[in-house]
């Protein structure tokens, strides 16, 4: 066979792998490689028949070649190969020898150094001791080594920037603290052009910042211009940008916004209704909005799209927690956390249910396995917290809800159940300290959501005496909800413990008109009633009017 023949067979090769036709490119591959017995065209032939899922022959073939410990290419296929098969000591073997430290920085990597690198490789191409360094992580990660895991990604996403697959483990494993992923994305060296990549991913990571910090960073991308010349339009954005506008739903959803945030994942979910991130977050919101029969439907087709994915049986289970069907919920949250046993939302729902049932044990259980799962993640430490606050055990919830601050000191939430806490042990100072650093830490103009926050403010100002500042606080918290027992209660037995009778008997009457038979209020009004009729008592005015009217 001529060299014309060779290469034009070499080019049959490749327009059959970019066709899909797997079964002729590994039929051509091997006649290829047969005649020439060069290292590229056996490499070809093992790409052909990886691509075609015949993992263990192609093992075989790159295992059986003398440059496989030789060559970076070869020996990362083999290992994929092994992946494939789930051989994960023997993925980690044929990966050869390596450390790395705490930092994500490889120190011993002498075996890599002395293997053959292809020299023909294109400028834009992942590293491949990026694309190693991944493959290890996956490997410790499915040997349930979570530490090494985190280790690797790290190293891969540092050695280069562009291996997104890291990143996207790390963040989605919540393997990193939100200190540690600001870190890490300030060590990556990106070039002169890929300013915008760093930008995104600043967006992926945990947003806890003030709203005009996210908001720039957001606005910076959402104007980044590029040139298209090739695509007919001279320029163009990311502005309109799926994975972008799903970062701004999830961080619409942190600040409490669920209706802003509801209404931009279904606008996206129409535009693309398989971007199972955004998918995640519409669940979440849906929940948020009591929209049962959104998550009903939605549901119904993840279950039928994607029967194999944790994310299908969470939605049931999130359908049926919004329905107070708590056995079920817990069934279909137990179910995710089997087809996936890294799938966070599944482990907290699943300890949620059994919260919601006072099952506490149960719930202590699925906390503290997410807790050990995902230890960037400070929402199940948070929740034990409150487990532990719920059955009178403050300084318990006071440690744990400490240890969530240590991994997450941005989220106002954690300094909310500080100062509930607090408040429960009658540490009034202490109470009103967390309460202040909370409305601090609120990243956005207050929500509804933080009403309660403002009323607990208003308490523990009260029982320190600081009467007007309570009130403030109450009237802040009427702003945000006008249907507020406990609001208009307390503001009620502030202005009588001011001794302004006429302003507690008015709202101790609004609280009564949301809850007319709440006991305290209404025996605090008889109590406000007779003391304005005993304040008000003037001797000569009463003997006026007896003399009048007898």
């Amino acid at each position: 066979m001529r060299e014309e023949g060779i290469e034009k067979l070499r080019g049959v090769v490749r327009d059959c792998v970019s066709k899909h036709l797997y079964s002729s490119a590994i039929f051509f591959a091997d006649k290829v490689a047969a005649v020439t017995a060069d290292p590229a065209d056996i490499y070809m032939q093992a790409q052909a028949l990886y691509l075609g899922r015949h993992y263990r022959r192609a093992f075989h073939l790159l295992n059986a070649s003398q440059i496989v410990l030789r060559d970076l290419r070869f020996r990362y296929l083999a290992a994929k190969c092994l992946e494939e098969l789930k051989e994960w000591d023997q993925c980690l073997s044929m990966l050869g020898d390596a450390n790395v430290d705490e930092h994500g920085n490889l120190t011993d990597s002498k075996d890599y150094n002395s293997m053959y690198l292809d020299k023909d490789c294109e400028d834009r191409e992942i590293n491949i001791i990026s694309a190693i360094c991944f493959l290890r992580g996956k490997a410790y990660e499915a040997l349930e080594n979570r530490a090494q895991a985190r280790l690797w990604y790290k190293a891969a996403i540092r050695a280069d920037p562009l291996c997104y697959e890291a990143l996207e483990c790390l963040i989605e494993g919540h393997m990193l603290s939100c200190e540690e992923e600001t870190n890490l994305l300030a060590t990556l060296q990106f070039g002169p052009e890929d300013g915008w990549i760093s930008s995104f991913y600043s967006c992926l990571i945990k947003k806890y910042d003030k709203e005009n910090v996210i908001e720039a960073k957001f606005r910076e991308l959402e104007l980044e211009v590029f040139d298209t010349k090739t695509s007919g339009k001279s320029l163009s954005s990311l502005k309109n940008n799926t994975d972008l506008l799903a970062c701004k739903a999830e961080y619409y959803h942190q600040c409490g916004e669920y209706q802003k945030c509801f209404e931009l994942t279904s606008m996206l979910l129409e535009k693309d209704p398989f971007h199972l991130k955004c998918t995640l977050v519409h669940l979440a919101a849906a929940m948020e909005l009591g929209q049962i029969n959104e998550l009903y439907l939605m549901s119904c087709n993840l279950v039928k799209d994607y029967p194999q994915k944790a994310l299908s049986w969470f939605a049931v289970g999130c359908y049926y927690y919004c329905t107070k069907k708590y056995d079920q919920s817990r069934r279909y949250f137990s179910k995710a956390t089997s087809l996936d046993g890294t799938f966070a939302p599944g482990w907290i729902g699943y300890g949620n249910a059994c919260a919601a049932k006072e099952e506490g044990d149960q719930a202590m259980s699925a906390y503290r396995t997410a807790a050990r799962l995902f230890p960037g993640c400070h929402l199940p430490t948070l929740y034990i917290g409150m487990e532990y606050m719920r059955t009178h055990s403050f300084k318990l919830a006071e440690q744990f809800f400490m240890q969530a601050k240590a991994i997450c000191p941005s989220d106002p939430l954690v300094y909310n159940e500080l100062g509930v806490v607090a408040y429960h042990m009658k540490e009034y100072k202490k109470a009103v300290y967390w309460f202040e650093k909370t409305l601090v830490h609120v990243p956005s103009s207050l929500s509804e959501m933080w009403e309660p926050t403002l009323v607990n403010f208003a308490h523990a100002l009260r029982n320190l005496k600081r009467y007007d500042e309570a009130i403030m606080y109450y009237e802040k918290a009427l702003a945000l909800s006008t249907r507020s027992l406990s609001t208009y209660a307390g503001l009620a037995y502030t202005y009588h413990l001011k001794d302004n009778f006429t302003a507690a008997i008015t709202h101790y009457h609004k609280a009564l008109s949301i809850k007319p038979d709440d006991q305290f209020c209404t025996e605090m009004l008889t109590l406000a009633l007779q003391d304005e009729c005993r304040f008000d008592f003037n001797p000569k005015v009463e003997t006026i009017r007896s003399q009048l009217f007898t």
